[in-house]
């Protein structure tokens, strides 16, 4: 037979778990610093091409008009498509997407360095 617990230690047990959570990723923080990702940058006024093209060689995820997102390395941007290689989870495949079809580009701007 199952005994039962009382809602004090199931509390007890939640508030141990949670500030060990805390402590675990307080200390993984704290010896690093953010830093910038050398050749990173949306410019704002220009196209969406124009930024594309200075993405190339980088990993970005894009988000289509259907709500499909896809993540690779920006291989080429010619006038009206863009060649996504190493597909995450297809990293054997390439896509060529329409830039006119793309509502987003999401880019790792910062990373973390350990002291």
């Amino acid at each position: 037979m199952l005994k039962k617990t009382s809602g004090f230690s199931k509390t007890m047990t939640i508030a141990f778990f949670s500030f060990m959570l805390l402590v675990i990723s307080s200390n993984s923080i704290a010896g690093s610093k953010t830093i910038p990702v050398e050749g990173m940058k949306f410019t704002i006024n220009a196209s969406m091409m124009d930024n594309l093209i200075a993405l190339t060689d980088k990993r970005v995820t894009l988000t289509l008009d259907g709500g499909k997102v896809l993540i690779g390395i920006v291989k080429s941007v010619g006038e009206n498509l863009v060649h996504l290689e190493k597909i995450e989870r297809k990293e054997y495949y390439d896509s060529l997407i329409r830039i006119k079809n793309i509502q987003a580009i999401e880019a790792r701007f910062r990373t973390t360095q350990r002291q």
